[in-house]
């Protein structure tokens, strides 16, 4: 990771709220997490401009809300919710790369000791392991341990670990509230998570017309969240996405026993 620009957008996407709700909103709306009023996120982030009541609401994400104080407080940022940082939290920057191992699996313990039991040594190896805070760590190396993956919730676990993780495809066509996008789903070699081969999805980028991304068109590279078109991603942050998302495979697979092979009994 060392390799990439650690650059970032600044506020292009608008303000930081506005953005953190862009990515959010899919898994709220599914009840997953934060306050029961997806109808707000998704008004308010598409509209602007209700950056304190989006502020507001972004407070009440549990899993997500300590992560932003994290990478933060390492680089000496005041507001968990500037632009910068909620990319590194979704998406990925280099404001991740400033986050120490011993920091993140500080942040873990704190967190989960009680609600992981065992598994807590999981979670912390996996940091040590070279895990960024970045959402796909949340999902790979500490939802498995949380009970949240079991099949039956909302479709078979792998299909959850792939659907709830920031991923990236590229735009095939465009019809109405949707669009048909090319992207590598999780998929598992044996015991080991890994990026399968490209398949041909169908995602929401609005509702009824109100979505966070305007414009699209065939070929345009987009993160997506659960079935939502999130963003339209410049070449940085999809460069970032990736290399976040192949770190923190890596970190749970290095592992005695990965976490999501557990969860979802992959054998070798």
């Amino acid at each position: 990771m060392s390799s990439l620009d650690t650059s970032t957008r600044g506020d292009e996407t608008g303000s930081g709220p506005e953005l953190f709700a862009r990515y959010a909103y899919a898994p709220n709306e599914l009840g997953y997490c934060g306050p029961n009023d997806p109808a707000a996120l998704l008004e308010s982030a598409s509209q602007g401009g209700h950056v304190e009541h989006l502020a507001h609401l972004a407070r009440q994400f549990e899993g997500a809300w300590p992560y932003l104080e994290l990478i933060a407080g390492c680089n000496s940022i005041a507001d968990p919710l500037d632009p910068r940082v909620v990319e590194a939290y979704w998406v990925g920057n280099g404001l991740t790369l400033r986050v120490p191992s011993t920091a993140l699996a500080a942040s873990l313990d704190f967190r989960f000791a009680r609600r992981t039991g065992r598994h807590l040594d999981s979670l912390v190896s996996a940091a040590v392991a070279g895990g960024v805070a970045q959402h796909g760590f949340h999902v790979f190396a500490v939802y498995p341990w949380l009970g949240l993956l079991r099949a039956g919730n909302e479709g078979a676990p792998l299909e959850i670990l792939d659907r709830c993780r920031i991923r990236w495809g590229r735009v095939i066509s465009v019809q109405g509230d949707l669009v048909e996008v090319s992207s590598r789903p999780l998929t598992f070699v044996g015991s080991q998570l890994v990026l399968g081969d490209e398949r041909v999805e169908v995602a929401r980028r609005s509702l009824d017309g109100v979505g966070f991304v305007r414009g699209l068109a065939q070929g345009d590279i987009v993160s997506l969240h659960w079935d939502w078109v999130c963003d339209r991603l410049a070449r940085n942050p999809l460069a970032w996405l990736r290399a976040c998302t192949v770190a923190n495979l890596h970190a749970v697979n290095t592992l005695a026993i990965p976490s999501p092979a557990a969860v979802c009994e992959a054998r070798t």
